[in-house]
């Protein structure tokens, strides 16, 4: 198969469905039970094992980037579908918890790699529709993402005939699915490895220039769009992980809403995202990014306000909607925004950098809100803080000054150079 820019695009799509639904389905909802079995203690189990394979995509999302404007970035592409096969089957071996959250950490550098070099290979095959195809791509991986869990349930179940929910003993069979997820990614990706060729000199004694990846961070932070659109977006994500964790939690302590009504309206959420992603990101590409970042960040915020005021699940419903259609305004839009800051050839440290705020956001946004409710503040304080994070970046992006994209290409055609 020639590897044009469309069957790189497939190859991209297919490996993020099958590496996302394998890294999803091996924490969720398959974590807390194993956790459990392994006799976690209470204080590590959430802390530690929960949040193992967050931090590493903090560390690598970076260097991940910067290394394929190096390398190129079929190669590095590999490297992450050769984590997403091995890791799960480590797991198999796991005896003692603090070997699960060893697992974990490996684990986790799988996603924080191939996201951002995805993403940057997107934009430099369309530069003129880096919105759209980025955006239906990370609609592509929401349905791996979405899908986990319900099948990851029911391989828990069938693998456990007669066992209750939370008594589960056997995790064999569910990580081993998990590995063959995972493997299949890695296959998909090996037609990348055809034909490579390093996008640029390497020194003599085949070591990079690190000096040189040094320079580009430094070059990164100081840009200020690049660095004012990734703190939006560590915004966003900051907001979507503490929404995630506490609006179920919300539901279950204040409203008579069951356990399936509860995943109805974080699945609704979900949906939302996924469908419109596209849509929005090919009008960015034609109206500009800065329109739907702020009002996005506008409509999401004001759902947030009103969520911890109703208890009904029709209302509930409506709002977890016009919320996900806030976010996907703003994240169809950012990724996109901030490969437009920087040369072509530096889009993968633009894609980490951006990637690595998004993970430092989504880390700590349940951390703190763990602790506003921790200080008795109760849910409508923790919803307002969320929207008040909203509104405060917004007023950043609409006030600083960051200029106009400079590597914008209009429709007179895509960038050919597949690295």
């Amino acid at each position: 198969m020639k590897l044009t820019k469309e069957n790189v695009f497939l190859i991209v799509c297919i490996m993020g469905f099958l590496a996302i639904l394998s890294s999803t389905m091996s924490k969720s909802p398959v974590l807390p039970y194993f956790a459990d079995y392994l006799k976690t203690p209470q204080s590590w189990h959430e802390g530690l094992v929960f949040s193992a394979s967050t931090i590493p995509g903090i560390l690598i999302s970076l260097p991940a980037g910067s290394l394929s404007d190096i390398v190129g970035r079929r190669k590095v592409l590999v490297v992450s579908g050769f984590l997403f096969a091995s890791a799960p089957f480590f797991y198999l071996f796991v005896n003692i918890w603090w070997e699960l959250a060893l697992v974990r950490f490996y684990h986790g550098f799988a996603t924080g790699m191939f996201v951002p070099v995805a993403q940057a290979m997107i934009a430099e095959a369309y530069p003129a529709r880096r919105g759209e195809r980025i955006s239906l791509f990370s609609s592509v991986t929401t349905i791996g993402r979405s899908l986990a869990p319900l099948l990851g349930a029911y391989i828990l179940i069938v693998t456990n005939p007669g066992l209750e929910v939370g008594q589960y003993t056997n995790f064999q069979g569910l990580y081993v699915a998990v590995g063959a997820a995972g493997t299949a990614a890695f296959i998909t990706a090996l037609p990348f490895l055809r034909g490579n060729k390093p996008a640029a000199k390497l020194g003599a004694s085949g070591k990079i220039a690190f000096d040189r990846v040094a320079q580009g961070w430094i070059s990164l932070a100081r840009t200020r769009g690049v660095l004012v659109v990734s703190l939006v977006e560590a915004g966003q994500y900051y907001v979507y992980g503490s929404v995630e964790s506490y609006l179920v939690k919300y539901m279950k302590d204040f409203t008579a809403i069951g356990g399936f009504p509860q995943g109805v309206v974080l699945f609704s959420l979900v949906i939302i995202v996924m469908l419109s992603k596209p849509f929005i990101g090919r009008f960015s590409d034609r109206a500009g990014r800065r329109t739907p970042i702020v009002l996005g960040c506008v409509v999401s915020s004001i759902p947030l306000v009103l969520m911890p005021l109703s208890t009904q699940f029709p209302i509930l419903l409506v709002l977890a909607m016009i919320y996900g259609l806030g976010f996907s305004m703003v994240t169809s839009s950012t990724p996109a925004m901030v490969s437009e800051f920087v040369p072509i050839e530096k889009v993968g440290g633009a894609m980490g950098f951006i990637s690595t705020l998004m993970d430092v956001g989504q880390t700590f946004g349940p951390i703190v809100c763990g602790f506003i409710l921790g200080a008795s503040l109760g849910y409508i304080s923790l919803f307002a803080s969320l929207s008040l994070v909203l509104m405060v970046t917004v007023f950043m992006f609409a006030l600083v000054k960051i200029g106009k994209p400079s590597s914008m290409v209009t429709a007179h055609g895509d960038y050919q150079k597949l690295r």
